[in-house]
């Protein structure tokens, strides 16, 4: 008999705050795990678990910089600006901010584009996943897309990934959706899900 979810993942939580933002064309960065940053902002909202409260998460991430949630879901910083290590060609200073830390240990980063209304979710400086916010009923790919980033473990996921943001080479079995890294090993696991 399959698992039943008791509650909902970090994953399908920054998935769906991010999904709102994207639609009303904003952006945002999550860091799930830890970052090099200097706050923007004073600190004054205290710490919350982000599944228990998404509202509050979604305006905090509205604000300038980063939100830093720790692996137990917990948000531990706001309107924080990542120290950027690298800059990319075409890009903004959000997509170098969620590179660098997508490069410290085994961190999860979520970035929020407002100029193409995708979310991108990143590992070990690999994209390994794009979701496309303005896709038709995307909201009923969130579970199955959380479930992919939790089952084969986004670090498995980061460590087969392709190159940065290059789509071409990605995986779209899920409506909205582009999965990135093996193609056969993420076939076969999204099959056996069915």
């Amino acid at each position: 008999m399959p698992k039943k979810k008791e509650e909902k993942s970090i994953e399908e939580a920054l998935i769906e705050v991010g999904l709102r933002i994207a639609k009303r064309g904003e952006g945002a960065l999550f860091v799930v795990g830890e970052a090099e940053y200097k706050p923007l902002v004073d600190q004054n909202v205290p710490p919350f678990r982000v599944i228990d409260n998404p509202k509050l998460l979604e305006s905090l991430a509205l604000m300038d910089g980063a939100v830093i949630i720790n692996k137990e879901g917990v948000m531990t910083a706001y309107g924080v600006m990542i120290k950027s290590r690298r800059t990319f060609k075409n890009f903004g200073t959000r997509h170098s901010a969620a590179m660098s830390a997508s490069l410290v240990k085994s961190n999860l980063v979520v970035i929020v584009s407002e100029e193409d209304k995708k979310i991108r979710i990143m590992k070990k400086g690999k994209m390994v996943m794009q979701i496309d916010a303005l896709q038709k009923n995307v909201e009923d790919s969130v579970s199955a897309a959380a479930d992919v980033l939790e089952s084969v473990g986004a670090g498995t996921l980061g460590a087969i990934g392709t190159a940065l943001l290059a789509p071409a080479v990605g995986l779209a079995l899920l409506p909205g959706v582009v999965i990135f890294g093996s193609a056969y090993y993420l076939t076969k696991l999204l099959r056996r899900k069915k």
